[in-house]
């Protein structure tokens, strides 16, 4: 599962180039992941029920030297070292860009220039409600790219989730302090955390 998750997280840095893809790639590009993660779920779950497949690899594993086992952990506490930096890499360039857009609605170029006013509606509907920098849309993004990087798996979503305020506190510092619209979406997406959790039955 650690190599389809790494697998997973390079596509989201790819789809990621926040300034060149529009809404409706977005959501297609999402959508596509989501299924890639489903299927590949279900891949290990079929595995796991093939209890000879399993003997097998429990054995092999079993024969290997100390010093190989260790250096497979090591592979393996890498690849969340990994997947939680990358994580915190979008979630700064997701704030950033969804602080743009807002001052771009507000008038306000990040280059000093003018705003047109085609570009500064455009940005008000980009951060609006139901917008896709909005608080709701960009909230469950965080909280979506983090769940699919930890799995369901409690301790790692924690792990996510504290890696997720990294790098909104992160884009914070580099902002000057985040905008209303940043704050209210770090509230939000750390809220659907906690949902999370209740509905695992665990306190945090």
């Amino acid at each position: 599962m650690s190599m389809e998750i790494i697998g997973y997280n390079s596509s989201i840095n790819n789809y990621y180039d926040i300034s060149k893809v529009n809404n409706k790639e977005n959501v297609k590009a999402e959508s596509t992941a989501s299924t890639n993660i489903t299927n590949a779920d279900t891949a290990v779950v079929y595995e796991k029920s093939d209890n000879t497949s399993t003997k097998k690899a429990t054995y092999e594993i079993n024969k290997k030297s100390s010093s190989d086992r260790a250096a497979i952990v090591e592979q393996m506490k890498k690849a969340e070292d990994d997947n939680r930096q990358s994580l915190i890499n979008m979630v700064r360039e997701m704030m950033n860009t969804q602080s743009g857009k807002q001052k771009t609605a507000d008038g306000f170029s990040a280059f000093g220039g003018t705003v047109t006013e085609e570009a500064r509606k455009e940005a008000q509907e980009a951060i609006s409600e139901d917008g896709y920098w909005g608080v709701k849309q960009t909230s469950q993004r965080l909280f979506d790219f983090a769940s699919a990087l930890a799995g369901d798996d409690v301790e790692k979503m924690k792990k996510m989730q504290d890696a997720m305020n990294k790098g909104i506190n992160q884009a914070a510092a580099k902002l000057g302090g985040l905008p209303s619209i940043g704050q209210q979406t770090q509230d939000a997406a750390n809220n659907l955390f906690e949902e999370y959790y209740k509905s695992k039955g665990v306190e945090v």
